[in-house]
């Protein structure tokens, strides 16, 4: 069985007030963590953001999820970047994408963001950026914005496989 997690209280709480000050890539992962992804899902994810092993474990282990249901596991995550990674079309798509959305919600603020987006040459180096991303959009606008701006980036990514 693949365990799927969701945010506890205290998961929703550290996102509105960061009180407990997590790594980004941490944060990052906990802003995934929406109900619906198992623990497979979010390990892989993970793994671009460079999060530990045991992110996961570490934010259960806080409090900050919680296990909410299981089924069973299929057959490993592959992450759609892998799947695109070598398509210039697809890799086009996601880098009109992001660099719009940086364009649109932080204007002057994103000039530095804007250009990690130029200096990327793979769909895989764009997913990198994603924390970074949703980072600046949860201190330009909202941490709901950015959660919301990480689920439809990766709706985007995942049309692709």
């Amino acid at each position: 069985m693949a365990l799927i997690y969701a945010k506890t209280e205290a998961g929703r709480q550290e996102i509105e007030d960061r009180g407990r000050r997590l790594p980004l890539a941490l944060r990052s992962i906990l802003l995934m963590v929406d109900g619906s992804r198992n623990e497979d899902e979010l390990r892989q994810m993970g793994l671009n953001l460079r999060a530990p092993d045991d992110a996961v474990a570490q934010l259960a282990e806080m409090g900050l999820i919680e296990v909410v249901g299981g089924k069973p596991a299929a057959a490993p995550v592959v992450l759609a970047t892998a799947t695109i990674a070598n398509d210039p079309d697809r890799y086009r798509e996601l880098y009109d994408w992001m660099s719009e959305s940086v364009r649109r919600n932080l204007g002057l603020k994103g000039y530095f963001l804007q250009l990690k987006i130029e200096r990327a040459q793979t769909a895989i180096e764009l997913e990198k950026l994603w924390p970074d991303v949703a980072d600046a959009f949860a201190r330009a606008k909202s941490h709901a914005f950015a959660s919301r701006w990480l689920e439809e980036t990766r709706q985007r990514v995942l049309q692709y496989a």
